[in-house]
């Protein structure tokens, strides 16, 4: 689920909040210790964008899906609770964060013109087992989308400011294959709309984790395929310079960092490709199939290449579909929306938590919207 783990841009598997959302673990159902005063995340005051309550319609679309969440809580005929820490205790992604369907990690906000925004928000608290809390809700057996569909969310990482904070917006597999009782990781694919880490505070990663080969729907440690590019909120293209970890915490509604205001993340999912873009700016376009990217012939390579598209820097990436037993992104998946608390340097994206990290860290989303291309 959120965040994946990083560094080496092609081993970025292992290395993000978000890998392994799928395999949740159940709250446990023995009595122990809860917080008895939830703190509930605080109403911001004054925000660098409003909310917006209008929807849009873009030409060649049409609205199919959506929370605009105006309402007083969840709506769970849309959304699940994912509670716990995952099937291995991190998440698979190293997190330190127990998740929780507590209104103090789960809430709503009120905005202007009747226009509220959904709060999720990490505490430092002990609770059960843990020192830190979190929110994850996801529309698994309950919305899904795939080819076809642009997919987008406003979101503000407003207190995403620390090395160990992170929060995103991503996707995992609705489907299976016929015959089989699950799909495996990363062999389903993985789509990372927004992940946003306070360690990397100028810049977005959008990404595709898939597997190189079928392995009989089993999970090897080497089958991991990722194509990832960040977006830098400055240049409004892929920066550059790599980002790397710094630069953190930075000052309040800087315009150069994620945390600094609303974004519109986004992506659209044709037949043969995905493109991410943030603010209606594409800077990554992941292709399928092999010798797509620039209608070369078929070399077996992950291809990849940073070009140049109206005067912005664009990553191009190749290769997602390696076998023919299951083609991920031509499949449905469900929409997550998580937050995270890093436990360490070598396996989560985003880093490990540091002492001087400010908590309760909410991240407002003011919408989630699916259009179908029509």
């Amino acid at each position: 689920m959120l965040f994946v783990m990083k560094y080496i841009i092609s081993f970025f598997c292992l290395l993000t909040f978000s890998i392994a959302c799928s395999n949740s673990e159940n709250s446990p159902t023995q009595q122990l210790p809860v917080n008895p005063t939830p703190v509930i995340p605080p109403t911001p005051v004054t925000m660098p964008n409003p909310t917006n309550s209008v929807i849009t319609n873009y030409v060649g679309y049409t609205l199919i899906w959506n929370d605009e969440f105006n309402t007083s809580q969840l709506e769970l005929t849309k959304w699940n609770y994912e509670t716990g820490t995952g099937v291995n205790g991190d998440f698979g992604t190293g997190q330190l964060d127990r998740a929780t369907d507590r209104t103090s990690n789960v809430s709503m906000l009120a905005g202007t013109d009747n226009d509220g925004s959904l709060a999720i928000t990490t505490l430092k608290e002990a609770y059960i087992d843990r020192k830190y809390t979190s929110g994850r809700i996801n529309t698994k057996d309950k919305y899904s989308c795939g080819p076809g569909s642009r997919i987008e969310a406003r979101i503000w990482a407003r207190d995403v400011q620390f090395k160990g904070q992170g929060f995103a917006f991503w996707m995992m597999p609705a489907e299976i294959p016929e015959g089989k009782d699950y799909i495996m990781w990363p062999q389903g694919g993985e789509v990372d709309i927004m992940e946003y880490v306070g360690a990397i505070p100028f810049a977005n990663l959008g990404s595709v984790h898939y597997a190189w080969s079928w392995e009989n729907n089993q999970y090897q440690s080497w089958n991991h395929g990722h194509k990832g590019a960040y977006y830098s909120y400055a240049e409004n293209q892929v920066p550059a310079i790599h980002p790397e970890y710094g630069n953190w915490p930075t000052t309040a509604n800087n315009p150069s960092a994620g945390s600094g205001a609303y974004h519109l993340y986004r992506i659209d999912w044709y037949n043969n490709r995905i493109e991410f873009s943030v603010d209606e700016q594409i800077y990554h376009i992941n292709y399928f199939n092999d010798g797509t990217m620039f209608g070369n012939a078929a070399d077996g390579e992950d291809a990849d290449a940073t070009v140049t598209v109206n005067n912005k820097k664009v990553f191009k990436s190749e290769y997602s579909h390696h076998f023919e037993e299951w083609k991920p992104f031509d499949h449905k998946f469900y929409l997550i929306l998580s937050a995270g608390v890093g436990g360490n340097d070598n396996q989560s994206y985003g880093g490990a938590i540091v002492s001087q990290a400010v908590f309760p860290c909410t991240t407002l989303i003011d919408y989630v919207r699916v259009y179908k291309r029509i």
